[in-house]
């Protein structure tokens, strides 16, 4: 009987010692192989979340470049400005890196920074702009097809108000058309700040 308490006490002690961290106990050189995983696990967890960042912290143009925002937008960019269907979306890219959308309607003009971009899994640019004329900010959900062309999939205010849902309008039900990319300078779109 007392040789199985013994042997009891021994394995608990044994048991105790992995979970010790002081190196000096009989377990020590277990400890340090232990600690040497943790180590290498914390760094190769670091690691990960370092290149997770790198890849995540792609700026708002960076991203608008790669995605072929960048540019003049119309329905038909051989018509003129001041003509109903002749309005010119550009987004451009100012001389301090930021992303402007400037929105030409002929008898108006109106601009503001997109200040944030994602790409969704299914490709879609997500933008969100400020406009200080209208003191909000707007979300777009842009859709590049495959002819080039792209199509706004979704507008919102900042309260959740859509303009356009589902790729339609929610006034008329209408499907967004698509819009062109002009090759001439139609809007300033290669114009820096």
């Amino acid at each position: 009987m007392q040789a199985s308490v013994d042997h009891c006490r021994v394995a608990l002690r044994v048991d105790l010692e992995v979970l010790n961290f002081d190196l000096r106990s009989s377990g020590g050189k277990r400890q340090r192989i232990l600690n040497n995983h943790f180590a290498r696990l914390t760094l190769a967890i670091l690691f990960s979340l370092t290149l997770t960042l790198e890849v995540s912290a792609e700026t708002v143009a960076q991203t608008a470049r790669k995605w072929g925002l960048i540019g003049s937008w119309s329905l038909d960019c051989s018509l003129p400005v001041d003509s109903n269907k002749g309005t010119v979306l550009a987004y451009v890219i100012a001389s301090d890196g930021r992303v402007l959308h400037r929105r030409n309607f002929g008898d108006r003009t109106d601009e503001g920074e997109v200040i944030t971009t994602e790409v969704s899994r299914d490709g879609m640019l997500k933008l969100r702009v400020f406009f200080p004329s209208l003191k909000q900010t707007r979300e777009y959900g842009l859709v590049m097809q495959p002819d080039g062309t792209i199509r706004a999939m979704y507008n919102r205010n900042q309260k959740g108000e859509y303009t356009i849902r589902d790729g339609k309008f929610t006034a008329s039900g209408n499907p967004t058309p698509p819009q062109h990319k002009c090759s001439a300078d139609v809007a300033g779109a290669n114009q820096a700040e």
